[in-house]
């Protein structure tokens, strides 16, 4: 059975060994995200810090549900060793059955057990930690779920923010102006000078928060992919105070309003590429109108930083199938999609049936035209295992031609306002410069001067390859 929610995939994770519960009084002020940072960086379990300084029993941190493969494979209820070919090919076949979420009472939604209105509004309540030194506040929102509504078509949207608490009763937000919810507001809200209704949730299931990360396309409901992911229908409850639905299985929904004459000073944060994100810049301000919670909730969180965590695997898996839609869509022979998480979607490996040049220049023409704010890209045969960065940079070292091999996009591609290695002013006009690698053997060149490659499985005939392999133990091997 599917997680219904987080509380269910913690106590799985306990009878998996991927799971650390933390006793000792922890506190929220750089301690709980300094420990969470470290755990990530030796590839440990996630941590449950049952006790935070300065709060009462029962309101507690959780960090890293989804900061290794393992984990992400529990979430979709796979063997925690499925490799990771085959957690893409899962999420990949499991979002061609797209299921509409179900509607519940909100007597029956665990996310209503306590409601906060009017006077009794405090952010304060939960422990929002101070994740990184330097980070501009407390960050409520960093492994979350945010929702907002087209007012005239009524497609609904769910994403992942940042969202840091400016003070009671009012949080600083920064959406990147790439981003949907940055849409909506542009082509919608904005012109008409209207408040824009948005639910900050927190501790959702997991596979809500996988999807909240994904790319995709306007207009697409991500409620009927987190279905489809499960194999069933997530549960949604309306809100207290807008015509807005969000998973009534969640441990703390905010509810309010981003004002359109309303600027609040967000940042700067440790963001997902492992850098911490300039100074302190305008964001969106939200207004607080309600809160609701579980009894004894979780805040999740995520120590953002350096890969691997939550943040470049879900973004990994979610981008890389989304990629592989795309061009596929646009008749590009691609045989595979993959993100290494260690490039924080910067870097993309894609394997394609026909190579060469022309095949190059085609896929690095689909990312500048689109929405896709990849920099870098390494075109690859489909010999090559991309899921094996060896091979990758195998493959790279031998068969990318230092001239023609490389294809340059000069500042026409959409620029990631996160990515360092771009200028301010780059960031700034979201402008930049993308690169191909074309590592594929060039398409006119004849057979017989295409060098074979010397691996077990490419330079030995078939009856040597089966004799080795039924002869394996024989010869004294495991």
């Amino acid at each position: 059975m599917p997680f219904q929610d987080h509380r269910d995939f913690i106590e799985t994770l306990k009878k998996t060994g991927d799971l650390i519960e933390v006793t000792k009084e922890v506190d929220w002020d750089l301690e709980a995200g300094a420990i969470s940072r470290r755990m990530y960086e030796i590839g440990g379990p996630s941590i449950w810090f049952k006790k935070v300084k300065d709060y009462p029993e029962g309101f507690s941190l959780y960090n890293g549900s989804l900061g290794t493969w393992r984990r992400v494979a529990i979430s979709l209820e796979l063997p925690p060793e499925t490799p990771v070919r085959e957690i893409y090919r899962t999420y990949e076949e499991r979002l061609e059955k797209p299921i509409d979420p179900v509607i519940v009472e909100k007597t029956k939604a665990p996310c209503k057990e306590n409601i906060l209105l009017s006077d009794q509004l405090d952010l304060y309540r939960f422990p929002a930690p101070m994740i990184h030194e330097g980070d501009g506040g407390r960050y409520i929102g960093t492994w979350d779920l945010v929702v907002t509504k087209d007012p005239e078509t009524g497609w609904t949207n769910w994403g992942m923010y940042r969202f840091m608490v400016h003070n009671k009763r009012w949080l600083a937000g920064w959406p990147q102006p790439t981003s949907q919810l940055a849409h909506q507001m542009k082509k919608y809200y904005l012109p008409r000078n209207q408040p824009m209704p948005l639910a900050l949730v927190i501790g959702a299931d997991p596979i809500a928060h996988m999807v909240a990360t994904a790319p995709f396309r306007l207009g697409e409901d991500e409620a009927k992919f987190a279905g489809a992911l499960r194999k069933k229908p997530i549960e949604l409850v309306k809100c207290e105070t807008c015509d807005l639905f969000v998973p009534a299985h969640s441990e703390i929904v905010i509810e309010g309003e981003i004002p359109t004459d309303q600027i609040v000073p967000d940042g700067p944060f440790g963001e997902y590429p492992g850098y911490r994100s300039g100074t302190m810049a305008e964001g969106v301000g939200f207004r607080v109108k309600a809160i609701t919670y579980r009894n004894n909730p979780i805040l999740t969180m995520i120590a953002l930083g350096v890969p691997i965590d939550d943040s470049s695997i879900a973004a990994s898996l979610t981008a890389g199938i989304a990629m592989k839609r795309g061009l596929r869509h646009r008749g590009i022979p691609v045989v595979d999609v993959f993100v290494p998480p260690e490039g924080v979607t910067h870097l993309i490996y894609i394997s394609v049936k026909k190579g060469g040049a022309q095949i190059t220049k085609e896929v690095l023409d689909y990312f500048t035209a689109r929405r896709v704010m990849v920099s870098k890209v390494i075109v690859l045969d489909e010999d090559v295992d991309i899921f094996d960065s060896g091979q990758v940079l195998h493959a790279f070292a031998t068969k990318c031609h230092p001239g023609r091999g490389i294809v340059v996009e000069h500042y026409e591609g959409r620029a990631n306002s996160l990515t360092p290695c771009y200028s301010p002013k780059e960031r700034e006009r979201l402008k930049g410069a993308s690169v191909a690698f074309d590592a594929t053997w060039p398409l006119e060149w004849p057979q017989e001067i295409v060098p074979i490659k010397a691996s077990f499985k490419t330079i030995y005939s078939k009856e040597i390859q089966e004799r080795v392999i039924q002869n394996w133990k024989s010869y004294g091997f495991k």
